[in-house]
């Protein structure tokens, strides 16, 4: 028998807040998705202005960082041509992400989930993650 951690929906709530108020702050509306330890979506934002071809991008890179526990840019380096992930992008049809904006979400250093962020440069998008990391941090 198991025991899973994941996130709850006050969870995502702290994640998505973070994530907006860092959005906000550089001036850039995104869309926010936030999964469960198996990729499984939780919550979504697209906030008003979001790209709405980000929604699906948002989602999946969420699903790549809770579902692979390992963040979407770390894929973007490892899966150039010749490299050991050389076309993991087309895996589990198109689903797996390679560019920047998806991390997990760990707790007691179990990966209980992840947040994808879309709409915004790859480093926009990884800068808003964190900031949605850094505020369910502190409530840990």
């Amino acid at each position: 028998m198991l025991t899973i951690k994941r996130l709850d929906i006050e969870d995502a709530r702290v994640l998505i807040a973070g994530a907006r108020a860092k959005a906000e702050e550089i001036g850039v509306p995104m869309c926010i998705a936030i999964t469960d330890e198996a990729g499984n979506l939780v919550a979504f934002e697209r906030m008003d202005g979001g790209k709405v071809t980000s929604t699906t991008i948002a989602i999946d890179k969420s699903f790549t960082a809770s579902g692979a526990k390992k963040a979407t840019h770390l894929y973007g380096e490892t899966s150039q041509p010749g490299a050991p992930t050389y076309g993991i992008e087309s895996a589990i049809g198109g689903r797996l992400m390679v560019v920047g904006g998806g991390l997990p979400v760990v707790a007691d250093g179990d990966v209980v989930g992840g947040i994808g962020i879309s709409s915004g440069t790859p480093a926009q998008d990884m800068e808003v993650a964190q900031a949605g990391i850094d505020a369910f941090a502190a409530t840990l």
